[in-house]
């Protein structure tokens, strides 16, 4: 069994620029990417969290922080303010250590970033 980095994408959008209405949604993003891939976050080397610019009542970090993932590296940044952008949305990159391979791993789009990648239904 070979181990080999592997990164894991997942979007969620959320209705108002609210933080514990972010923090929900992260932790349900984050939830929902666990089952998918069946993760243990001891195996995660590092998370990347992006928001878009109408979004700064809280850091999407600190919204998996709250749902326990406590001793995995977490990184935020903001994306540039692009007219064709979905609006009050947070990206993630979850990078994993895993023997899977790539297109074994399932990435997650919730609510309206959905349409962020329609040919992955889930």
């Amino acid at each position: 069994m070979v181990i080999i980095l592997r990164g894991i994408r997942g979007a969620t959008t959320v209705t108002t620029n609210n933080r514990e209405e972010i923090f929900e949604h992260v932790a349900e993003l984050l939830v929902a990417i666990s089952q998918e891939n069946v993760l243990n976050t001891e195996d995660i080397g590092a998370v990347i969290f992006s928001s878009t610019p109408d979004l700064d009542a809280a850091f999407p970090a600190a919204g998996a922080r709250k749902a326990g993932w406590t001793q995995v590296p977490l990184f935020g940044t903001q994306e540039i303010d692009c007219p064709d952008a979905p609006a009050l949305c947070i990206r993630v990159l979850v990078l994993w250590n895993t023997d899977l391979g790539q297109h074994d791993i399932k990435h997650v789009y919730l609510h309206g970033a959905a349409n962020l990648r329609q040919d992955i239904q889930r």
